[in-house]
């Protein structure tokens, strides 16, 4: 499942990606555009979300711990609805709060309508 969001360093796209049981394992971000520090770190975050998931730890746990941090903060119009994210550790929680289970339909979200 990847979705995209708006955030303060530009469209990130977050790709997660679920279990047989359809909880998520692994998690794959990467900013609209290529390299640099900040695509670095954000990489590096999602590496070690993935390790805590894998590691059996649960997704709301990982949620707890990026959930507002804050960081060039910016609203998210997509998906008809406005949302405040506040950095791009925020926009991988708030990603993984609205995907906690996969959906058997569920492939590819754009965040638009």
């Amino acid at each position: 499942m990847t979705e995209r969001i708006r955030t303060g360093h530009g469209n990130m796209y977050i790709t997660i990606n679920f279990d047989e049981q359809g909880l998520p394992f692994e998690i794959f971000a990467a900013l609209g555009k290529a390299g640099g520090c900040d695509s670095a770190q954000l990489e590096a975050i999602a590496r070690l979300a993935s390790l805590a998931l894998r590691s059996g730890i649960p997704a709301q746990e990982v949620i707890e711990q990026l959930r507002g941090i804050t960081c060039c903060p910016a609203w998210d119009t997509s998906g008809g609805s406005s949302i405040l994210i506040r950095s791009a550790p925020d926009a991988i929680a708030v990603v993984l709060e609205r995907h906690p289970r996969q959906k058997s339909d569920e492939q590819v979200h754009s965040g638009e309508g």
